[in-house]
């Protein structure tokens, strides 16, 4: 697509801002609750988990460049029909980029009280359209860039919460005080803190060495992260005896030892460009694999159309403009069905480790030369363990979902089944993939 391709730092900053959201604001809290002070290592302990689940996906993105990212590795190592219903909840994910931009207007409003809402929603939007629409190396730039904000404001947390912690940080009672089970289960939770990154994959067209700066990128960023929360995690529940801060945002602690005009920054201008990184990447992320999609004949093939200027897929870019700005403009609540994604979206890893079982059978010259290359065996049961883990991240959320998010994953997961079936037939998916 475009010349200027995507270097291991600007896909470093697309995992960073993927990973680095909201949540780390609220569950930290929350896994506080589980166990205590112990929350530090849970966190680590969730990155290791984090890191198991996606070796699949590095195997998979290690051996070779799929142009459609996880659409295109599903339908060459799974078959059609699981391609079809991936990209089909794909397009139910792409609801989810309003939400972004109206809570980054709240935020803003917090600020400046009088600004108008769904105006600062509108341009925030159109900016982040107008970056993709005018090349990938563009949008990774403006990554770069909020990024570097975003850990300005994760530093500033650091820096003057470190010297607040209180002696005896792992004497009982406030360490592990929820047990074993309230530490794995505070670990398991931690887990959608410190996931993300894999879905770097999905920029593998536009990257300069795909099969060797995404499996990297995956374990690094994942593994940076996870370290910055374990510290951020230490001074929340270090600061404050552990019954106030447990299920409270990230904030309660904040308040203890920041200047009011640093906390500011950090609560507001922390949190806000957490969501524009997370909707800058989440745009990018959708294009390949729909492109791809449009191509094979799942979607209008005119969406995979191809800016003659900038080399960007404008169709693609106008489409989830127009899917994210509507609901803005009139007011439609989509919170709901932008939730009700989740369960669906956890279990495209477990859907990942099965296909990547394919590998030796469906890419076996590839396979062998690959620098992930294991037996056949050791393959599988890394790949069953990975489908475990997300087995019991399902569970949970299960667990602890609504009833109406869990009918809406039901729903939206039969709506992409029938749709596979009534559209699968005029497919014809083809098998885009390279060495490098």
């Amino acid at each position: 697509m475009s010349e200027k391709k995507l270097t291991r730092t600007d896909l470093f900053s697309m995992a960073i801002g993927q990973i680095i959201g909201v949540g780390i604001m609220t569950m930290t809290g929350i896994a506080i609750g589980f166990t205590g002070r112990s929350v530090n290592i849970a966190y680590i302990v969730a990155g290791l988990l984090t890191i198991v689940t996606a070796i699949p996906q590095i195997y998979i993105g290690g051996t070779a460049n799929f142009e459609g990212g996880q659409y295109s590795q599903i339908a060459v190592l799974g078959n059609k029909k699981l391609a079809g219903i991936f990209i089909y909840i794909q397009i139910a994910i792409a609801l989810a980029l309003s939400m972004y931009t109206l809570s980054f207007s709240e935020y803003f409003l917090s600020l400046f009280p009088g600004a108008n809402r769904k105006l600062i929603s509108f341009v925030v939007l159109t900016v982040i359209c107008l970056m993709h629409l005018t090349g990938m190396k563009q949008a990774a730039r403006l990554q770069n860039l909020m990024c570097g904000i975003l850990a300005l404001g994760i530093a500033s947390y650091i820096v003057f919460g470190i010297g607040h912690i209180q002696p005896g940080y792992f004497e009982m009672p406030g360490f592990a005080t929820g047990g074993l089970t309230g530490f794995i289960v505070a670990s398991v939770y931690l887990t959608f803190a410190a996931g993300g990154a894999t879905y770097v994959v999905n920029f593998s067209a536009e990257s300069q060495n795909p099969t060797r700066d995404i499996p990297f990128v995956i374990i690094v960023s994942t593994a940076v992260i996870v370290i910055l929360y374990a510290v951020m995690s230490t001074i929340a529940a270090g600061v404050l005896p552990v019954e106030q801060v447990a299920n409270q945002p990230l904030s309660m602690a904040a308040v203890s030892f920041m200047p009011s005009s640093v906390y500011t920054f950090f609560v507001v201008g922390g949190a806000m460009f957490a969501l524009l990184t997370t909707l800058n990447f989440n745009v990018g992320m959708l294009l390949y694999p729909l492109k791809k999609a449009s191509e094979d004949g799942w979607l209008p093939g005119g969406l995979a159309a191809v800016n003659s200027r900038f080399h960007t897929f404008h169709w693609l870019i106008l489409v989830l403009y127009l899917i994210s700005v509507l609901p803005i403009l009139f007011g439609v609540d989509l919170s709901t069905i932008a939730n009700s994604t989740v369960i669906l979206t956890t279990s495209v890893r477990g859907l990942i480790s099965f296909v990547a079982m394919s590998l030796p059978k469906k890419m076996p010259e590839l396979w062998e030369k690959s620098a992930f290359h294991i037996s056949e065996g050791k393959l599988k049961a890394v790949c069953t363990v990975s489908i475990f883990l997300t087995a019991i991240s399902v569970l949970m959320l299960f667990m602890t979902s609504s009833m109406a998010q869990i009918c809406g994953n039901c729903c939206i997961f039969a709506a992409a089944v029938i749709l596979m079936i009534l559209f699968g037939k005029n497919v014809k998916v083809t098998a885009n993939f390279a060495e490098k």
